[in-house]
Order: C-alpha cells, then sequence, then structure tokens
C-alpha cells in the first residue's frame, strides 16, 4: 500500500477529531494538495495540453526522476492529474488535468500575473524587460 498523501492523512484526523468545529481549512487544503516546490510547476505545464513524461522531465530539468514520479502520484491520487496509459509499443504515458485539476486556472493567471508585477518591480530583476 502506497503512503498517503498530506490531504488524505489531514482528512483522516479530521475524520477522527472530536473538535467543534472540525479543523478543516481551505488554505491547508489548498497547501496540502497543491503546495510544495514542484506541484504548481506541473500543473503548470499540464494546463493547456497532456504531457508525456519525458517531456515534463525535460521541461523541468532540475527535479530528479524519483521526486517528479512520486509528484505525478499524489496529484493523481488527490485527483488533480489523470495518468493516461497508451498500449502501443513503446508504452506511452500521458499526464492531463482532471475537471478538479482545470479548476486552478484562475489561480494561476494571477500568480503569473503576481510573477510578472514582481519581476518588474521598481529595483527587480527585470525591471523594465516586459512592456
Amino acid at each position: 500500500m502506497s503512503k498517503p498523501t498530506k490531504q488524505q492523512a489531514a482528512e483522516a484526523y479530521w475524520a477522527g477529531s472530536s473538535a467543534e468545529p472540525p479543523l478543516t481549512c481551505p488554505v491547508r487544503t489548498t497547501l496540502n494538495v497543491l503546495g510544495g516546490k514542484w506541484k504548481l510547476l506541473i500543473l503548470s505545464y499540464l494546463l493547456d495540453e497532456p504531457r508525456r513524461y519525458g517531456e515534463l522531465r525535460r521541461l523541468m530539468p532540475e527535479i530528479t526522476e524519483k521526486m517528479l514520479i512520486q509528484e505525478l502520484r499524489e496529484l493523481e491520487t488527490d485527483g488533480i492529474v489523470v495518468r493516461t496509459v497508451h498500449q502501443t509499443v513503446p508504452p506511452r504515458v500521458d499526464y492531463s488535468l482532471t475537471e478538479q485539476g482545470k479548476r486552478v486556472r484562475p489561480m494561476f493567471a494571477e500568480l503569473l500575473g503576481w510573477g510578472w508585477q514582481y519581476l518588474g518591480r521598481e529595483g527587480g530583476l527585470r525591471a523594465g524587460a516586459r512592456a
């Protein structure tokens, strides 16, 4: 049996808690499911189209193979990403966003806007680089 994701562990804890009201927290849930160093970057590459594992690996050369596999499995277990195995020779595996995963699009629009604004701030690394 695989190790539960952070969110699965939190939900199991909340279900067994006798505290009133329940200890559920939407911010904590978001961080449990999408938090970490790599998950948002992985999702950003899956926003527009499904990607093969090798494509994701090439797009993120700084992530280890073990970590990419682990993060993809957690996203799949939490229902954000779906893994599709195509019965071809050689076998092909694609990753894409589920309907729940597609709901992150508006959040990414905000993150991109904030990132561009931050890079272009006065004294910033890329001040004046973006018109």
